[in-house]
């Protein structure tokens, strides 16, 4: 049993790259669950920083609006990169 007078710590996984792609995730299928083109939503959002752009079903838009756009966009262009350089390798 711990000691009350001792400081407890917890490690929880902050890996920004986790944290977006999982945010992406929730809020794709949501759009996508809801019957919205889920990629003109992203995008419209990331333009504009209008959250109405995100539905509000499953938290989708409360957890985008925690993650800084061009954290967004970031992410999407690395996993483009990705996705290309495997592409090219198969050739």
């Amino acid at each position: 049993m711990a000691e009350i007078n001792n400081t407890q710590y917890i490690n929880i996984n902050t890996d920004p790259e986790t944290r977006v792609k999982q945010v992406l995730d929730l809020v794709y299928n949501a759009m996508e669950e809801k019957g919205y083109n889920p990629v003109n939503q992203i995008v419209g959002y990331i333009m504009s920083g209008d959250p109405t752009y995100i539905t509000s079903h499953k938290n989708a838009r409360s957890m985008i609006m925690k993650v800084e756009r061009d954290e967004l966009v970031e992410e999407l262009l690395i996993e483009y990169i990705r996705n290309k350089s495997w592409q090219r390798d198969r050739r």
